[in-house]
């Protein structure tokens, strides 16, 4: 057995500089834009290991191990997800169906910031809600790029907008991870989260929209704004304190949407907004310019067809994404494999946890239930219904795996780093940096789960690395341990436009491999300011407002 080591210098300032190394190497090399993402992630998990094993004293086998499961961990089930969603709308663009949809929804609106409220927001929440884990960004920045977006607002806003739903993910994946290492009720937790989230999905639409437009490109459709995140927020408030936090993101998606469609049906902006790039000087780092495109009439019959690969993906995750389906396959479709010299082979110790608790390593290879599984299947499906041939399926899908080559590395490397520090402590280390700071706690406690995400690329995985952490530094200080863990779910939403799988997953699906540090350039900025908003939501929600915490 080994045990954690969190303060290996015996100086809490040492120690946390040490654990950021690999983090901020990884950072700084994308950001520079001279080194390729893949180089830059790989360059990042050497100096993770070397940190894990010369600094924080964690066995090399230890270390190594640790470093292969995370790296299978990247590709099941996050690149599964990416490689699927790309074979799918390589399918349909072959094909045309792709073509067919950007008309279609060409023809709900001309105007390019309206269409970012309709699919960035509103459609990309569904998705995020059906799946999450990625499936979002890849799906919006796809149809984004093929509306003739440029290819960093196809990107960054896509990451901007794929923010306020993710605490709920995946059908309430984040929820019950937190639930299951604090032990707080998950409709508790859900509950609270939904007394948080619903402010900034009012914001987001606005600071989306003023990204891309300006503020006075903003102001100019500002009720079409208000609608979308009215019609989102309450809706999110509503489901996740009366009915359950499984549904929130589908729910709220499907009456944004609907209300937003409803409403151009009566509302116009004075001027429309044609053009696709960013009123940014980000933008003239762009390799690939913003096209225009003509919008052709749809018939209603061009429309299901070209609607009706999507309409599978959504049914098929819908699906994939219920417990009872899962409950169902896994025991016959699951291979797991405990790591040998890994798995409970080492112990979290305090002040993470009160007790030793050995950290499991186990990889479970869930075949069939994997969205991923979902996404292929859904893609065979629509592959078929669209007139291809197995053959040229299976001709595509290799193309699809070429494409995708180097973006599949990174996402490997990216979760190879977060298994990694989480194993050898390195991450419980900057926690319990952020744990330090007393009074301010509820602030850079929230800024805690942003670190997480920004980290790990899953609000899922921080509340499950900080998750306990929150909770018993919240009793320790007197703060409600409700508030905190769900402020760890909340502060992680905005950083998810910063971690490094997400932005990979917005440069291959939007074809501009090559420029993530671009992309996070673009974005960085933009999360900083939404988590700060967020701790001082909560900060007021602690001292202030205690009204509004869930009892």
């Amino acid at each position: 057995m080994w045990n954690q080591v969190y303060n290996p210098f015996s100086n809490a300032t040492l120690s946390t500089i040490a654990a950021a190394l690999p983090v901020v190497t990884l950072l700084v090399l994308i950001a520079s834009n001279k080194v390729k993402a893949h180089i830059a992630a790989i360059a990042a998990l050497i100096v993770a290991n070397l940190v894990a094993i010369f600094i924080f004293t964690m066995p090399s086998g230890m270390s190594l191990r640790a470093t292969v499961l995370g790296a299978v961990t990247g590709f099941f089930p996050i690149g599964w997800i990416v490689l699927n969603v790309i074979f799918l709308y390589r399918l349909t663009v072959e094909k045309g169906a792709f073509e067919t949809l950007q008309n279609t929804i060409g023809g709900v609106t001309k105007d390019r910031r309206l269409q970012l409220l309709l699919i960035a927001f509103a459609f990309g929440a569904f998705f995020e809600g059906a799946s999450g884990f990625g499936t979002p960004v890849a799906v919006t920045g796809a149809i984004l790029i093929g509306l003739g977006f440029s290819p960093l607002a196809a990107s960054g806003l896509s990451l901007i907008a794929n923010t306020a739903p993710v605490a709920y993910g995946a059908l309430g994946t984040p929820i019950a991870g937190l639930a299951s290492v604090t032990g707080i009720d998950p409709f508790l937790l859900g509950a609270m989260v939904g007394r948080q989230l619903p402010f900034f999905s009012l914001i987001v639409p606005f600071w989306l929209i003023w990204a891309f437009a300006g503020f006075r490109g903003m102001l100019a459709i500002w009720p079409a704004v208000l609608v979308t995140g009215v019609s989102f927020a309450i809706p999110q408030f509503l489901i996740s304190n009366f009915i359950n936090p499984w549904i929130v993101d589908i729910g709220a998606s499907l009456v944004s949407m609907a209300c937003l469609v409803l409403f151009l049906k009566v509302w116009h902006p004075k001027e429309l907004w044609l053009s696709p790039a960013l009123r940014s000087r980000d933008e003239s780092a762009a390799t690939m310019p913003a096209r225009t495109t003509t919008i052709k009439p749809v018939t209603s019959r061009e429309m299901w067809i070209a609607l009706l690969p999507w309409i599978i993906v959504c049914v098929v995750l819908l699906v994939w994404g219920t417990n009872a389906f899962k409950a169902l396959v896994n025991p016959w479709a699951t291979w797991a494999y405990a790591v040998p010299d890994l798995h409970n082979m080492i112990n979290k110790v305090a002040p993470i946890v009160a007790k030793p608790t050995p950290e499991a390593a186990v990889f479970s290879f869930t075949w069939l239930s994997y969205t991923g599984s979902g996404m292929l299947i859904a893609a065979i499906i629509s592959g078929l219904i669209m007139g291809y041939s197995p053959a040229g399926l299976v001709t595509a899908y290799g193309r699809t795996i070429k494409i995708c080559a180097y973006s599949l590395i990174t996402i490997s490397a990216m979760l190879a780093i977060g298994t990694l520090t989480r194993l050898s402590g390195v991450d419980a280390t900057l926690g319990l940096a952020f744990a330090a700071t007393g009074v301010l706690y509820p602030f850079f406690g929230t800024l805690l789960g942003w670190l997480g995400v920004a980290l790990t690329g899953s609000d899922t995985a921080s509340n499950i690395l900080f998750g306990n952490l929150q909770k018993i530094t919240s009793t320790q200080l007197g703060i409600s341990p409700i508030l905190m863990a769900a402020a760890n779910s909340s502060g992680g939403v905005m950083g998810k436009m910063i971690d490094a799988q997400s932005i990979v997953v917005a440069s291959t699906a939007t074809n501009w491999f090559g420029h993530e540090g671009t992309i996070l350039r673009f974005v960085f900025l933009h999360s900083i300011a939404l988590a700060c908003l967020v701790g001082i939501l909560v900060m007021l929600q602690a001292y202030v407002f205690t009204g509004m915490i869930v009892q």
